[in-house]
């Protein structure tokens, strides 16, 4: 059996991939440069949508608004919650933190809304007039709610825990309403004006009054936009 060398330049050609051979130039960092254009387009599609969406929960939430363009460029709830959006972002990232505080005082500053980075907010989430709303480190809301202003989403510990509400989908606060505590608010739930929360409540229920109590309305009635301290 034969012991002679290869010829270096032979194995590095059959090293070679066929389609560098053939004059197919696709080197790795222009795939990685296509996937990250399609991934940043990607990006800018979904917070197109987004904002759409925002925009529509506004025009259908909020009988005083006259046009899209109107609320786009006039309505401090959805300026609050689209600063959130992307001081939550930051908040995420390494270091991002402090970055994530500033922008969420700026847009305090600039709405008197305030939304600490890390809560976690939903979809089509609006607040309507704005002015006075918190929502504190660790609380979670779920798709469609509503809040008006004076909302307090707060808690009553002092301990690094779960201390502020879950909200659940399509929930209704009214002004000055407080919602206080790691209490469980669930899907549907209407809370009246100035009304103080400090128990769970369960789906489909309206809670008026300090502290709250409890009223099931029948089915088929009022729409969720309703103030539900018609109930009072």
């Amino acid at each position: 059996m034969s012991t002679a060398p290869r010829d270096a330049g032979a194995e590095a050609t059959a090293r070679t991939p066929l389609t560098l051979v053939r004059g197919e130039e696709r080197q790795p960092a222009q795939r990685h440069t296509r996937r990250s254009y399609a991934a940043g387009l990607g990006f800018v599609r979904t917070l197109a949508q987004r904002v759409a969406e925002d925009v529509t929960g506004a025009m259908e939430r909020d009988p005083a608004a006259g046009s899209r363009l109107e609320v786009v460029l006039t309505s401090p709830g959805l300026h609050a919650v689209w600063g959130h959006r992307a001081a939550h972002a930051l908040w995420r990232l390494p270091g991002g933190r402090l970055p994530a505080r500033l922008l969420a005082t700026g847009v305090r500053f600039a709405t008197g809304v305030e939304i600490h980075p890390a809560a976690r907010i939903g979809r089509r989430f609006f607040i309507d007039h704005g002015m006075g709303v918190v929502i504190g480190e660790t609380a979670e809301v779920g798709d469609d709610v509503m809040v008006y202003h004076g909302v307090t989403l707060g808690g009553r510990s002092m301990a690094r825990i779960k201390r502020h509400p879950t909200v659940g989908n399509r929930v209704t606060i009214g002004t000055g309403a407080r919602v206080l505590g790691p209490v469980e608010i669930g899907d549907d739930v209407q809370i009246g004006a100035n009304s103080v929360v400090v128990k769970d409540i369960p789906s489909g229920a309206v809670a008026t009054g300090i502290p709250a109590r409890l009223r099931f309305p029948k089915k088929g009635g009022l729409n969720q936009w309703v103030d539900p301290a018609i109930y009072i």
